[in-house]
Parts: structure tokens; C-alpha cells; sequence
């Protein structure tokens, strides 16, 4: 049938929009009702479904069912603009469409069909395009598949009321381009890049008219010498930078680095700890390639396999979606990957709310997260967007990746990136987290059965995990003698936990057929209940792994020879492969896409399977091994651990991590390079800026320099920003912060006094949740919304986004929060702190602090909570005329600790009325 005209066919429905416990709804017939308690649920149910923004956030916050119908348009919003986000709210909703932000809920409730108009006009603009056809088939579809009540609004906009279901609509995979073969890249030239060099770089990325800081100039230039040639062989230049915010350190090494990158033919790998960092960094680059097709050439953002969604996942879920509940969410997925810009769906353009809009879990699949991935075997595989993104890499001038990616490519020698000569680490201050965690090993119920299901494949369940036989069986018409380990290595792996340990492992119940897996861990199990020191029966506990009991020795050194039994076949099956692609002279190589399965084959057993095997059979001999002396220290620090779950055990295992990660670090990632620049606000710790050697030092040890033949070259630019005229910081010295009343009574205070645009950070979930619930409706009630991790049907990146987006409104959140947080202008401007963050009490702290301290092991927990708390007030002031208060409401924190503070800054001593009064006084609008 003929399209016609499009139109615009408003749902006759009310406007929702939720506080803690307080309903706004705006009736069809205009009225605004104001409704609390009890009565919310009997007004909606007098109306039709309403229209709203994120459902589920706001049935929680009206404590109605999760799921509730209403017309949600931000299901609209991503059906409308795909690959487009916006914070999940109506004043972030208003601000990306360019729409008039609401001041106060009425306003907003009265918003909503206009947001509701202006997307049902973008479907309409988009009715004559190729697209719009299937858009209109695919929303045809959603009408009996999941009854999405849009239906009707979408088609009349598309123009095509009549529209028939088309299940074709949904194979993105069909519209994407394909991505070609290139010859491998010649090696990088060896040309220097001078600090002359840099400075005009930068200048000519700011434009004529910009604003001059010097101390972003000198920091281009100092970052220039991690660009030098290499004199010596494991001898890399290193460059610690420490940049005080502020000094625009991300143009500064853009760059040295692009203009390397020109003159060199290769790229520099820019290496960040956040994803939300990765995102800034992406967005930077815009004034170096404003043109999106040259930046797309020369820019490419890397992350793991995992955050990219895999169009095979994605084919298999649309033929299993019979699921009412699935339908929607996959459309809205095959929607955005027919937009996206380069596919990742953990970050990038995927807006993160689209999960949180159905059930939990629901889009997990969609992505490479069990390493099923069968490479060219996969019909997809020429349209992959993993595959896309490596081969931007290759040519690509600058990569965008993180400390993660970066550290476990290095480790296998490079990965399918190949190896950069030249690294710039961002957030260099969390290279020793990151280390600590790429470089560790853990034997555990987990990561066993995981191995477990990717050599025998699902046994039984749905999956597309074949398994080993799969993999091989396609290869072995031509290698026969693949045939007999591969045998073999099935037999083996059923060592590793069988199907329904999990459970097992909550009963404390050991396994009926003996398994090796299994029986270890129930032994580990049993050592850490004898030992723990306190066991409240909810938190994980740890204890040390020796002395040994004798059943963890015995079931240990069975698993070990178990272990081996298959790593064996493995081995002979990795070495039977990598013999057929060392073809002998005169004989045939392999095709192109023969050798690609082959290597394939070969990887994934190196990486998956024999890795692992080889460090747990390493940490398995450990257990014979004399228990230390004490004081002795040890190169790898093992503990056993019991993991809980909502007071559930939930797994049991061995845990393996360096005493120093920076060790692996310096020997496979900086050693191999010839240049490295490492930069952060908070190298160092300001505490020792009288002894400006002593806190270099320890910067060194932090970042590996200090294994490296040559030594750092050190540079430090401060913050431009007047401190001590914009911020204050306060100690507040009559709340009790071990009590969650007096906290959440004091943050209630603050936050009101601020008017809003607080954060405030928690070192427990349980007194956050307890503290959001006590503090919620007062400060709603007084036009300040409240969000908090934890306790909202969101995940943190939404938080951040509608927390930045809603000028007003306060966030609560845990130490994960701090991090994630780049908040400019007065959107954050008060920022409390329950208690000082000490680090955690663990076995690997409790060494770390023994060994790794240069003074008493009490200076490492000092220096760790200076770390946190510099960092924290680092968000606080991000441009020249922001404006900040500081508040710890921990009275016992000692002065040592305040000492990293930036310098300017003066903590003062108050009661919770000065505090409060003063910061009044500097936050008024």
C-alpha cells in the first residue's frame, strides 16, 4: 500500500513525572495533580497508561511494579534516534532536543508531549528514506510481538499507518559495510618530535582566538620527549607528567602525539582507566579532525571484545525473540546498530539506559562476553564491527583504548593490534590498580567452570558454545592428527566443575562423583570458615593460604595432576596447529582463510585454556611450599577467599596477585616500547611537597619506573585555579559519622544549602542506602532531586549523565562514583565525604602495606586515603570560575591525611552550622 502523508498522533494519556514517593500528573484533560502515598496507584489507574521518562526508575520511585505500562519515551527516543543519548530525564531529554528546560516537576509533566512531538517529527523526516520503510515494518512487528504501545504513533509518523510486520527489518547486519583486507603497515619511521614542535601543534589545534595557558604549552612540550628515538633495546624514554586540573593536559599530549604519529606512520596508543575518560578524550580530538569522516580514518577507540556487539548474538537472539519481553529491546539494539559509529554497546553512542528499561540482563548476551566467538567462521565476519575496529587501528594515527586492553594485549604478546612503540597513560595514577588486577590469577569455581564450558561446549544447555570438538573437527579433514588429543583434552576437562556446582557450592556440599575442581574448593572453603577471624555470614572472607590444611594439600595436588592431564593434549593440539602454518620450503602455504582458522584455533586454545592452566597449576604448587617465615617478602602474595552474595556463598577459590604489579608491567608493556608518557593531577602525593625527592620516589614505584634502566624524566605544571579564592574545605567536628542519622541529618543540610549540585560519597552501600532514604523527600520536596547508586534502577554512567544534565539535583554514591565523575560548572559544587576512605582490610592490603611502605606501614593507608581524597576534590573545580566546597564529616580524620590536599587549600575545623552557613555563602546563585 502507498504511504501517505505523515502525521502526528499523540497518545491521548496522562503525564507522569515521579519524586521520591510524590507523583506530578498532568491529566488529559489538563488538570496537575499532586499525589503521595496510596493514592498514586488509584489516580493511575483512573487514566490510561501516561507517558513518562525511564519506567522503571519510576515505578521505584513511586514504589508501584517495575514494570509498569505507560508510554516511555525514552523507548520512543531510542527508536527515533538511534546511536543518539541523552540523560534519562525530562530536562535532559528537553536540553539534547532543543526544547525549553522545565524548572519544576509541573513544568515538566506539561513537557512531555511536546518531547513526545518533536521525536514522532524526526521518525517523520526520516518517512522517505530508505530506512523508513523498515522502521515502519519493524515497529509493524512490535504491535503483536510485544504490544509496544508507540505502535500507532510511529506508523502514522512514518507515513505508513498499514504498515506490514516485516522480521527482516531487524537484520541490521544486512545494510553494514564490509571491511577489506589490507597489506600489513610498513614499521614506523624514527623522526623526534621537539618541544618547539608540540607547542606549535597545540597552538594550532586551539585556533588564533583561544584562551593562552602557558602551563598547558609546557606541558606539550615536556610531553614530548616520550616521542625520542630509542637508544637501547628494554630502555624506553618514560615521562611522569603531573598536570594540576586545569592545565589542559589532554590537548597537551594530543599533540606530541598526532604529529608523531604524522611524521612516523604509526599510531600512539592513548590509554585511559574510565570509560568516561575514553569518551572525553574522543570528544577532544573533534578540534584536531572536526571533519567526522577523517576523524573516523585517524581516530579509532579500542576497547576489549566484550563491549561490542556481536551481530551472530544478535541474529541467534531475533531467532529465539517469540519472548514478548525481548522483542522491543532487540529492535531498539538492531535500530542503533544500523547508526552506530563503530558498534560498541557498553559505551560510545549506545545510550546505557536501554538496558535498564527491561528485564536485568537482557541485552547481557548481546555481546562477546564468554569468548564464544568463532572468527571467520562466522557468517558476520566480514561486517564485524570488533574486526572493524582492530583493522582501524592498524592505520589509524591515534588509538583511544584503556590500562586493561592495553595490559592483557601487551601480555600476549601484542594481540591482533599488533605492538605500539608509543603509549600515553592518562589517569596515571590508577596504573598500579590496573596492573594489580591484568596481572592476577585466580582459581576459582567460576573461572574453572568457564573453562569447563568452553572446551566441552553447553552439554546440554542453549548455547552457541560448541565446545573444542567444533572448533577442531573442522579442521581435522586436513590434520588428522588432530584428532586424538582433542579426544583426549574433552576426557580431561571434566576434572572442572560440572554442571550444578554452584549450587553445591552454596550447601557446602561435596561433590557425589568426586570431581577434582569441586573437591578442592570445598576444601578451600572449609580452611576459611575454621580461620576467619569474624564471619558475619554476608561479606566475603579471605584467609592466608598457609599453613595448609591437609585437605587443600591433598585435593590440591590431585587437581594439579588432573590439571596437567590436560593441559597435555592441549599443548600437542597448539603445537599440531602451529606446525601446519609453518609451511616447508616448496610446499604450498595455507589460504588466506585457512591459515586466519588455523590461528584462530591455535590462539584460543593458547589464551583460553592453557594460560590459565599453566598459573593454576603454578599456584597449586605452592601449597607444599614451607609456609614463610614472617616478615619475609614475597613475590606473589596467594590467599583463599569465599565470595557471598546477598549472605549466599557463591564461589570459593585460590587468588594469586603480585606484591608489586608494577613488575609485570615495566617488563611487558614499557620495557617493549620506546616511549612512554604517564600523566595524571595526582602522581605524587602533595603530603611530601617539602620533600618533592621522597614524593617522586614514590611516584617512580607506583608506575614501574623504578625497573626500568633509565630513570624518569619528572615534569610538574600546577593547577592555574585560585583555590584558596574558590573552594573551601571543611571538617566537620560534631556529627557522629559512625551513625547513620547524624550523616544523613548533616548531608541534608549541606545539600539544601548548596542547592543542590552535590555529591556524596559513601565508604558503605549499606549507610548510602540508608542515608538516601531518610533524605530523599525533604530535598524533593524542596525542588532538589536525589539520585544514588544502589538505590536507583540505573547504572552509574545514567547517574553521572543526569546528574550533570540536572543542575540541581544531588548524587550518592560509593567510590566507584568518584571516579566516573567529570562534572564542570556548577552542576557540581559541594562534595561530602561520610568518613575518611582508608583502604580496605585485606590480605593483599596487609602485605602491601608491610613491604611497600617507605616509612611505617601507617604512611601507606595515609598515603592511600590522601590518593582518594585529592582525587575527590579534583572533581570539584574543573574550569577557571568554578566554585567548590569540600566536606568530610569524619571528626577523627587526622591532619596528615588533609595534607595532599592541592596547595591554597586551607581545611578548617567547624561545627555542621559554620559549615553549612559558609557554604551558603559561597554557593549562592
Amino acid at each position: 500500500m502507498a504511504a501517505v502523508s505523515p502525521r502526528l498522533l499523540l497518545p491521548d494519556a496522562p503525564a507522569l513525572v515521579a519524586a521520591h514517593g510524590r507523583a506530578t500528573l498532568l491529566t488529559p484533560d489538563g488538570e496537575v495533580l499532586t499525589l503521595t502515598g496510596g493514592r498514586i496507584a488509584e489516580a493511575l489507574a483512573e487514566y490510561p497508561p501516561p507517558l513518562l521518562v525511564h519506567a522503571p526508575s519510576t515505578a521505584k520511585r513511586l514504589d508501584l511494579p517495575r514494570f509498569l505500562d505507560a508510554f516511555d519515551l525514552l523507548e520512543l527516543f531510542a527508536f527515533a534516534l538511534p546511536a543518539r543519548s541523552a540523560p534519562p530525564t525530562p530536562r535532559g531529554l528537553a536540553l539534547v532536543l532543543d526544547l525549553p528546560p522545565p524548572e519544576d516537576d509541573e513544568a515538566a509533566a506539561a513537557l512531555l508531549p511536546e518531547i513526545a512531538s518533536r521525536l514522532l517529527r524526526a521518525l517523520a523526516d526520516e518517512a522517505r528514506a530508505p530506512s523508513g520503510k523498515e522502521a515502519a515494518g519493524m515497529a509493524a512487528q512490535l504491535a503483536g510481538a510485544a504490544q509496544w504501545p508507540w505502535v500507532p504513533s510511529v506508523l502514522a509518523a512514518l507515513g505508513q499507518p498499514d504498515a506490514k510486520p516485516d522480521r527482516n527489518a531487524f537484520k541490521t547486519w544486512r545494510r553494514l559495510p564490509e571491511w577489506e583486507e589490507t597489506a600489513a603497515p610498513p614499521p614506523p619511521a624514527s623522526h623526534a618530535v621537539s618541544g618547539a614542535d608540540s607547542r606549535r601543534r597545540l597552538a594550532e589545534m586551539l585556533g588564533a582566538g583561544a584562551e593562552q595557558r602557558p602551563q598547558q604549552a609546557d606541558f606539550a612540550s615536556a610531553a614530548a620527549g616520550a616521542f625520542a628515538p630509542r637508544e637501547a633495546e628494554g630502555a624506553p624514554h618514560m615521562i611522569l607528567a603531573e598536570a594540576g586540573t586545569g592545565t589542559g593536559k589532554t590537548l597537551g599530549y594530543i599533540a606530541p602525539s598526532s604529529l608523531w604519529a604524522e611524521r612516523n606512520g604509526a599510531p600512539v596508543w592513548i590509554s585511559t582507566y574510565t570509560r568516561n575518560l575514553q569518551r572525553q578524550i574522543d570528544q577532544e580530538l573533534m578540534q584536531l579532525f572536526p571533519d567526522p569522516e577523517e576523524r573516523r580514518a585517524r581516530v579509532t577507540v579500542r576497547k576489549g571484545r566484550e563491549n561490542y556487539l556481536c551481530l551472530l548474538n544478535l541474529e541467534e537472539a531475533l531467532g529465539q525473540s517469540a519472548m514478548r519481553q525481548m522483542a522491543l529491546p532487540l529492535a531498539l539494539v538492531a535500530r542503533w546498530a544500523g547508526a552506530t559509529r563503530d558498534g560498541d554497546i557498553q559505551g560510545g553512542d549506545f545510550p546505557g539506559w536501554i538496558g535498564e528499561l527491561f528485564q536485568p540482563g537482557a541485552l547481557m548476551g548481546l555481546a562477546d562476553r564468554r569468548g564464544e566467538c568463532i572468527r571467520s567462521a562466522c557468517a558476520h565476519y566480514k561486517k564485524c564491527f570488533v574486526e572493524h575496529s582492530i583493522r582501524r587501528a592498524r592505520t589509524a594515527r591515534l588509538v583511544v583504548a584503556n590500562h586493561a586492553l592495553v595490559m592483557v594485549q601487551a601480555a600476549l604478546g601484542g594481540g591482533e593490534d599488533g605492538r605500539p612503540t608509543r603509549y600515553v597513560f592518562d589517569e596515571g595514577h590508577h596504573l598500579f590498580d590496573a596492573a594489580d588486577s591484568a596481572f592476577s590469577s585466580a582459581l576459582t569455581g567460576v573461572e574453572a567452570a568457564e573453562l569447563r564450558r568452553w572446551l566441552l561446549g553447553a552439554e546440554g544447555g542453549r548455547s552457541r558454545a560448541k565446545g573444542l570438538r567444533a572448533r577442531i573437527q573442522e579442521l581435522a579433514g586436513d590434520i588428522p592428527q588432530l584428532l586424538a588429543p582433542m579426544e583426549e583434552a574433552l576426557h580431561a576437562a571434566r576434572c572442572l566443575p560440572g554442571g550444578g556446582w554452584y549450587a553445591r557450592m552454596g550447601d557446602g556440599a561435596l561433590p557425589a562423583d568426586g570431581n577434582p575442581t569441586e573437591t578442592f574448593l570445598h576444601a578451600a572453603r572449609q580452611q576459611i570458615l575454621a580461620r576467619a577471624v569474624e564471619d558475619d555470614g554476608i561479606y566475603t572472607l579471605e584467609v592466608d593460604l598457609h599453613p595448609v590444611s591437609e585437605a587443600v594439600l591433598e585435593s590440591g595436588a590431585a587437581l594439579a595432576a588432573a590439571l596437567q592431564a590436560l593441559e597435555q593434549p592441549l599443548t600437542r593440539l597448539r603445537d599440531a596447529l602451529a606446525a601446519k602454518l609453518e609451511t616447508p620450503e616448496g610446499e604450498e602455504e595455507p589460504e588466506v582463510g585457512e591459515r586466519i582458522r588455523l590461528e584462530t584455533a591455535m590462539r584460543g586454545i593458547e589464551r583460553r585454556a592453557l594460560m590459565p592452566l599453566g598459573a593454576w597449576r603454578a599456584m597449586l604448587g605452592q601449597l607444599a611450599a614451607p609456609q614463610p617465615e614472617p616478615g619475609t617478602r614475597p613475590v606473589m602474595v596467594d590467599w583463599l577467599q569465599l565470595d557471598r552474595r546477598e549472605g549466599r556463598d557463591v564461589d570459593a577459590g585460590l587468588h594469586r596477585h603480585w606484591l608489586d604489579p608494577t613488575i609485570p608491567f615495566a617488563q611487558v608493556v614499557a620495557a617493549p616500547a620506546h616511549g612512554l608518557l604517564i600523566t595524571s593531577a595526582t602522581l605524587t602525593d602533595a603530603a611530601k611537597r617539602d620533600d618533592p625527592e621522597a614524593a617522586w620516589r614514590e611516584a617512580e614505584a607506583r608506575t614501574g619506573a623504578v625497573h626500568l634502566p633509565l630513570p624518569a624524566i619528572r615534569a610538574a605544571l600546577p593547577s592555574p585555579f585560585d583555590y584558596a579564592a574558590n573552594t573551601r574545605t571543611f571538617i566537620v567536628t560534631d556529627v557522629d559519622a559512625r551513625q547513620s542519622g547524624p550523616v544523613a541529618s548533616a548531608m541534608q543540610q549541606l545539600f539544601l544549602a548548596s542547592g543542590g549540585g552535590a555529591l556524596g560519597l559513601f565508604t558503605a552501600i549499606r549507610r548510602l542506602r540508608e542515608v538516601a532514604h531518610r533524605i530523599a523527600p525533604a530535598l524533593e520536596a524542596r525542588g532538589i532531586p536525589l539520585y544514588s547508586q544502589h538505590v536507583d534502577a540505573m547504572d552509574n554512567a545514567t547517574l553521572v549523565d543526569i546528574f550533570r544534565a540536572e543542575e540541581n539535583s544531588c548524587l550518592l554514591g560509593t567510590d566507584a562514583m568518584r571516579d566516573g565523575v567529570d562534572v564542570p560548572g556548577r552542576a557540581l559544587r559541594l562534595l561530602v565525604f561520610d568518613r575518611v576512605p582508608w583502604p580496605r582490610r585485606t590480605i593483599l592490603h596487609r602485605e602491601r602495606r608491610l613491604h611497600l611502605s617507605e616509612g611505617a606501614p601507617q604512611g601507606h593507608d595515609d598515603t592511600h586515603a590522601r590518593h582518594k581524597l585529592r582525587q575527590a576534590f579534583g572533581r570539584l573545580v574543573r574550569r577557571a570560575d568554578d566554585k567548590g566546597v569540600f566536606v568530610l564529616l569524619d571528626r577523627a580524620c587526622p591532619s596528615r591525611v588533609l595534607a595532599g590536599l592541592p596547595e591554597g587549600v586551607t581545611p578548617r575545623r567547624v561545627t555542621l552550622a559554620e559549615a553549612v552557613a559558609q557554604t551558603r555563602e559561597l554557593l549562592a546563585p
